[in-house]
């Protein structure tokens, strides 16, 4: 083992850490500008630190390439985010009028 593969594991492994809240965050917004050119940026380093030999740096970068992915998936506005697509809109927006109905609030023709 060589000296650098520890280092470059510790800065994968401080970015899972600090990635970590944003993913467990429901309300979090990453646009996809950043997560998805973040996610292969890792998966790029992961291969090329195989290739050279570096086992632990080419697991680290790539654990924080799926760090990554998973955020664009969950944390960023699209139109196929399970947490943020049409149909949890759709069904934020019902929840929203129905609340309204059974409080009085909303305006109804007679």
């Amino acid at each position: 083992m060589i000296w650098q593969d520890f280092v470059f594991l510790g800065g994968s492994v401080f970015s899972l850490c600090v990635l970590l809240p944003t993913l467990r965050d429901a309300s979090a917004r990453v646009p996809l500008g950043t997560a998805l050119p973040s996610a292969l940026i890792g998966l790029v380093y992961g291969t090329t630190f195989f290739t050279l030999g570096m086992t632990m740096s080419a697991v680290g970068s790539t654990a924080a390439a799926t760090m990554w992915s998973l955020i664009a998936l969950l944390r960023s506005p699209h139109s196929y985010n399970p947490t943020d697509g049409a149909a949890a809109r759709a069904a934020r927006s019902d929840d929203t009028q129905s609340t309204a109905d059974s409080s009085g609030y909303a305006a109804h023709a007679d």
